[in-house]
């Protein structure tokens, strides 16, 4: 019986480079850019090392996925300890950086199982945090939840950041500024000014 091929480690420097180059393709390119040749010449290394840390494109995509959610969820974690929690959730999900990558790997998702169903399931733990934070910022300001669900907020805050994102992409930016100052004159009625906000490196 044949053994296993060897892969590389997860902590290793070069895996990590590749990690990067891949992510920054996708960014740059588009998804469809990211090939093995494409991710070893901008990381500046063999071809051979790309498989040699990912058997296949698939475990390419899904660890950059994996790596950035785990940063996400403890970033996450730190900005829901800020004095201003809705404010902290708000700048962070339209931050456009992380946005640009998050549409990228929604749209490879479509396509491969493996990697939609681990966005399924990493959403639903951000969803879930969200949620909690948003229920117990509303209680504390003596905001009836009843009427507009936490789970509702979080979910239209979400959705704004993906849809301007898209939209930009395309030229587009009517209704953006409207829609912004919105938001923001709600989060400010109940948060006050939003203060600095150093996000984890």
């Amino acid at each position: 019986m044949a053994s296993a091929r060897r892969i590389g480690a997860p902590d290793a420097k070069n895996r990590v480079v590749l990690l990067d180059a891949a992510e920054q393709l996708m960014i740059e390119d588009g998804y469809a850019a990211v090939t093995s040749r494409r991710v070893a010449e901008r990381a500046g290394l063999k071809p051979q090392l790309v498989h040699y840390y990912f058997r296949t494109m698939d475990d390419l995509f899904l660890a950059v996925f994996v790596r950035r959610a785990e940063e996400g969820l403890a970033v996450q974690a730190e900005v829901l300890k800020s004095p201003q929690p809705l404010w902290a959730l708000w700048r962070l999900g339209t931050d456009p950086s992380a946005t640009r990558l998050t549409m990228e790997i929604m749209g490879l998702a479509n396509h491969r199982k493996a990697l939609r169903a681990e966005i399924g399931r990493y959403a639903e733990v951000f969803r879930a945090a969200e949620t909690e934070a948003i229920t117990a910022a509303l209680d504390r300001y003596g905001v009836d939840a009843t009427e507009v669900p936490p789970v509702v907020w979080a979910f239209l805050a979400a959705s704004v950041s993906r849809v301007m994102v898209m939209e930009q992409a395309l030229g587009m930016s009517a209704g953006h500024a409207e829609v912004l100052a919105f938001c923001e004159d709600w989060l400010r009625r109940l948060e006050g000014e939003p203060q600095p906000l150093e996000l984890p490196a």
